[in-house]
């Protein structure tokens, strides 16, 4: 399948949930190489000093030597910092535990919040989307990271505190559109480690449809033990299982997330 144009400057997509164990890497890894595997051209930038996005594709520690860290303490370009993945049509700027100490480095720095924005507006982006996975905190990286974007994913657990954090990442949300991105936007919600057998997790899904009505993807991403291992293979669930139900799942988001893109306006 042929590659789209990338001649216009790719949709980023800040991929977020301060709260942990939430299947955001899951979501980011996944969603990432569907959408290369639909024919669109993907960065994905790990964010997270724990690098686990890029150990699911496959990157090993000792290969990355140049990180989303030195690109955001501005050591270098993009284009020094990417690197390919297995995947046709998917790469990835990795990260290590290097990252970890940003936060205290970036304190000090000027336009502390705009570091990611400025260095990926510092070179043309040949992608089609940027999609950033985001540490499970509202610090000064992930405010990096919601101050570049274009809209915010949100991968929401069906538990039952799963709204509580929710309401003050949406203000956070609120926050970086007033003061510092106007464009920022939220692209949706998605439910993971849905159980259909539990019945806390229809009522969950309904409280927060009613919550949220029409941001929420109708697409639910299951439990799945086949997605659970794939890490360990450094392999996205797409490539270790493509016909297990998380795989699928993660199929048929990339494609909603299509379609709602396109119902989109355009920016002016």
């Amino acid at each position: 399948m042929a590659t789209p144009s990338s001649s216009l400057s790719p949709k980023i997509l800040a991929i977020v949930n301060q709260k942990g164990g939430v299947g955001k890497t899951t979501t980011a890894v996944n969603l990432a190489t569907a959408l290369a595997a639909i024919g669109r051209k993907v960065l994905l930038i790990d964010l997270d000093p724990q690098g686990n996005a890029s150990t699911g594709l496959g990157i090993a520690n000792m290969d990355r030597r140049i990180t989303s860290y030195n690109l955001i303490i501005g050591d270098v370009g993009v284009s020094d910092a990417v690197m390919k993945t297995s995947i046709p049509r998917l790469f990835i700027l990795s990260a290590n535990i290097d990252l970890s100490g940003a936060e205290l480095e970036l304190v000090n720095m000027t336009r502390r919040e705009f570091r990611l924005k400025e260095a990926l507006a510092g070179e043309p982006l040949p992608y089609d989307y940027v999609l950033i996975d985001c540490p499970p905190s509202l610090g000064l990286v992930t405010l990096n990271a919601l101050t570049c974007a274009d809209s915010v994913l949100i991968p929401l657990q069906c538990e039952f505190y799963a709204l509580e954090g929710l309401s003050h990442l949406l203000k956070t949300i609120e926050l970086v559109r007033g003061k510092m991105n106007p464009r920022l936007s939220i692209q949706g919600v998605v439910l993971t480690m849905y159980d259909r057998r539990n019945s806390l997790t229809s009522q969950i899904e309904q409280d927060v449809r009613t919550f949220l009505g029409a941001q929420v993807y109708k697409t639910v991403i299951p439990r799945n033990v086949r997605m659970s291992e794939a890490p360990s293979h450094g392999k996205p669930a797409l490539i270790y299982d493509i016909n297990c139900t998380g795989s699928q799942a993660y199929m048929k988001l990339a494609s909603e997330l299509l379609k709602r893109e396109k119902k989109q306006p355009e920016a002016a």
